[in-house]
């Protein structure tokens, strides 16, 4: 009998494994943006070029979700080159000792159709803390190539000096010439494995 259950409990995981559905990221149809106070009257905005990322779901609301992401540093841009140029220094980033941006999920709780909490570990410059994004899942579709398609938008905002990133100098004024707390949005866009 003991052989029978463990058996049937062998049996289940393997269906659980093989019912585990691959989402890739879609680059195309996806951004990672950021916004940041600048002499505390005004923003900057910038984006990362190129990033990767994986989700592991078996079910089809996403709620077993487990998400992979990385982020090279070295693609950030303002759309300012000398500015773009001191982010990947030492001053900031570090891109060439960090080279890239990486999370990964703990938890992704579905708190109303389509709200969700998304936790995890957002490790930058070296350095790992927990964080949470506000998610809306934009639904799933396909697309006219026969892709199975889904759609998100996640947005946190975390402290930059909590990961190292502390440079800055005082305005006339008093104020920062870059503010602490960045805002990160985020787009995605998964397409199914076949």
């Amino acid at each position: 009998m003991k052989k029978l259950f463990l058996l049937f409990v062998l049996a289940l995981s393997q269906v659980a494994l093989f019912a585990q559905t691959k989402w890739t990221v879609d680059n195309v149809h996806s951004s990672i943006k950021f916004t940041v106070s600048h002499l505390v009257i005004s923003e900057v905005e910038g984006t990362f070029k190129t990033y990767s990322g994986t989700v592991m779901a078996s079910k089809p609301d996403f709620t077993d979700a487990a998400i992979d992401f990385t982020v090279e540093v070295k693609s950030i841009s303002t759309d300012n080159e000398m500015r773009d140029t001191h982010l990947k220094s030492a001053d900031f980033f570090d891109a060439e000792k960090y080279p890239q941006m990486t999370f990964k999920s703990t938890s992704f709780k579905k708190l109303t159709a389509n709200k969700y909490l998304l936790t995890g570990n957002l490790t930058i410059h070296g350095i790992t803390k927990s964080v949470k994004f506000d998610v809306t899942y934009g639904g799933t579709a396909n697309d006219g190539y026969g892709n199975t398609k889904a759609g998100f938008k996640a947005t946190t905002k975390i402290n930059r000096f909590d990961y190292g990133l502390q440079w800055n100098k005082l305005t006339e004024a008093g104020g920062a010439t870059v503010g602490k707390i960045v805002t990160i949005n985020i787009k995605l866009e998964l397409a199914k494995a076949k």
